[in-house]
């Protein structure tokens, strides 16, 4: 198993490129469902090569049988032919066009839905050591780089291989002494081609690293534009990413200066060859030795013969481009989630109680394994509790969370829920009895209600509805252009911050969980607005688990126990009351935080 550190690992050593085309050889098992299309695609291929081999026999007959001969009828019917030849040329164009082109979509199409449900699998650490915009760039810029390849560059090779095949043949057919001065150019063509097709294979996954750099940027910009404009960074930001697009740009240039190259060593070469033997064939026709139809035949198969060898050099650099392409897009798929639910999960107790245990848990995020945020932690929390925990940033209090939602696994001790090693349980069961509200709400671009649902997708309206009750959603929501069908906007800009925090609440009231997470749910409220949200908080945790991160005297006052957090441990429990009269950090967070606040209730 890769983790995600080793599997960026393998990205820097693979930066030169790969050594071979393996990657292209695996996206069969993504082109042979549709083995029937393939099969239409090579029947209309194998017409239309056919039908471009024809030609230069219709070519002799039309020069010996017509013109030299002075034969008007032989003319006729070789012009026929050739008329015949191209209707069949055309047809078989059209159906190999069309093929391999929806293949080339469906193929692609294919490859994006299953990279995509792969990412949403991956575990958080893997997003740690990952922008983004890079992972935005492989699903799109180098998906549409196989498409490209397998519309064309596949295609263009098979039809290539065909008439390089077929047209030798014939070569030896019309004439073996001439086939001979062909030949001699063969290593030569063929040296050149070994030689910078490694070169165009590592320019081309450079210049696709450099235009993800560039869709990284834009990303991480855009996400972040108010802060960008709140310190006017604009016209910085502008000169960043006009220098990753140049930088992308001179790789490309880098890339077609070495396509260019082995295309015109190549073509170059070949016809050198064919410049030979028009010379050598002229002399023959001169000497007798051969008819100038069967000269004009050879040359014409020379051509054809010269123009399938550099099309395949040309098309060799396209392939090696979707090499690096397919290469980056496996990596994504081979990356395996740190996170997974074992062979046999084992079924939680029911009735769901929501009970959660750390027994001496230590752990570090994997950006940064040598520092532990968490040091042999140890908590319990009874089923229908209610537990704060408070403490300085960086105490841990979110990695608590991170942990439950088994984002992560400890480095040493177990975390439980209801008995029951998170390990063991398939992480989509543990979730769907965790009602998270994270401090910053994600809101998605759509309608209130396709948000709140989100929380339960299968919920009625009816239950919806109680849910943005309950958080106080419908007041305001009410309010809006088309009340709870109004559209959010880009990541769900339009609401205000405490009109988002309720949204999210609401999702969590919706969810009906065993077990509710809250970091700071009422941070972003008004005084009013707090007050009705933790009334309804506290109806929501009624027979509930629930552990809340807070600094609100509100919130803290209400729970059953409080316990305070420093440097990855638990440091004070007990009441607010009793926590103050110590006089210990609690008391001094207190004297600190909440100075001004008023209990409530």
């Amino acid at each position: 198993m890769e983790s995600a550190s080793q599997v960026l690992s393998g990205e820097a050593a693979a930066r030169g490129g790969s050594r071979d085309m393996r990657h292209l050889r695996r996206l069969w098992s993504y082109v042979a469902p549709y083995r029937g299309v393939v099969a239409g695609a090579v029947v209309a291929l194998v017409a239309a090569a056919a039908a471009v081999l024809s030609l230069g026999v219709g070519l002799r007959f039309l020069i010996d049988g017509g013109l030299s001969a002075g034969n008007a009828a032989a003319l006729d019917h070789a012009l026929t032919a050739v008329l015949l030849v191209v209707v069949v040329l055309a047809l078989a164009t059209y159906f190999r066009s069309y093929f391999v082109n929806w293949l080339g979509e469906r193929v692609v199409a294919d490859l994006r839905k299953e990279v995509y449900a792969h990412v949403l699998r991956l575990s958080p650490a893997f997003f740690e050591l990952r922008r983004t915009g890079e992972v935005i760039s492989r699903i799109t810029t180098d998906t549409t780089v196989i498409q490209t390849v397998i519309a064309m560059g596949i295609t263009q090779a098979l039809r290539n291989a065909l008439l390089l095949l077929g047209g030798t043949v014939l070569l030896v057919w019309v004439n073996p002494r001439l086939t001979g001065f062909i030949l001699l150019v063969v290593p030569l063509v063929v040296l050149p081609i070994v030689v910078f097709g490694r070169m165009v294979r590592q320019r081309s996954r450079e210049a696709q690293d450099r235009v993800a750099d560039v869709s990284a940027h834009v990303e991480e910009t855009l996400n972040a534009i108010r802060i960008v404009q709140a310190f006017t960074q604009e016209a910085r930001e502008a000169e960043t990413f006009a220098q990753r697009v140049e930088r992308a740009f001179a790789a490309a240039v880098r890339r077609a200066r070495a396509r260019s190259l082995l295309a015109a060593v190549v073509i170059g070469l070949v016809f050198a060859a064919i410049g030979v033997v028009l010379w050598v064939g002229g002399h023959d026709v001169v000497a007798g030795r051969i008819t100038p139809g069967e000269l004009g035949s050879f040359v014409y198969y020379a051509a054809v013969v010269a123009g399938a060898f550099g099309g395949l050099s040309d098309v060799m650099g396209d392939l090696q481009r979707a090499s690096g392409a397919a290469e980056r897009l496996f990596e994504l798929l081979d990356a395996e989630p740190t996170i997974r639910a074992p062979a046999t999960p084992t079924p939680l107790p029911q009735p769901v109680r929501g009970a959660v245990r750390f027994d001496a848990v230590s752990f570090a995020y994997p950006a940064h394994p040598e520092r532990f945020v968490l040091r042999d932690y140890t908590l319990e929390v009874r089923p229908g509790e209610k537990v704060a925990l408070v403490g300085p940033s960086g105490a841990g209090k979110s990695s608590v969370f991170q942990l439950i939602l088994r984002f992560y696994d400890p480095q040493r001790g177990v975390v439980r829920f209801d008995g029951v090693p998170l390990p063991e349980l398939d992480p989509v069961e543990l979730r769907r009895h965790i009602g998270l509200v994270p401090q910053e709400p994600v809101i998605f671009s759509a309608d209130v209600w396709t948000n709140i649902r989100y929380g339960r997708p299968d919920a009625t309206d009816e239950e919806v509805r109680a849910a943005a009750d309950a958080a106080l959603v419908t007041e305001f929501a009410e309010k809006l252009p088309d009340g709870c069908a109004t559209f959010l906007g880009e990541k769900g800009v339009r609401p205000s911050g405490g009109q988002r925090q309720r949204i999210a609440i609401a999702r969590a009231i919706l969810r009906d969980p065993a077990l509710l997470l809250l970091d700071e749910a009422t941070s972003s409220l008004d005084a009013e607005s707090e007050r009705l949200v933790q009334q309804a908080l506290a109806r929501l945790m009624e027979g509930r688990t629930a552990i809340v991160i807070a600094h609100r005297l509100a919130t803290v006052r209400r729970m059953d126990r409080i316990l305070v957090m420093e440097e990855g441990r638990i440091v004070e429990e007990g009441s607010h009351d009793q926590l103050v009269a110590r006089g210990g950090l609690y008391a001094r967070l207190a004297e600190l935080q909440f100075r001004e606040a008023e209990p409530v209730g």
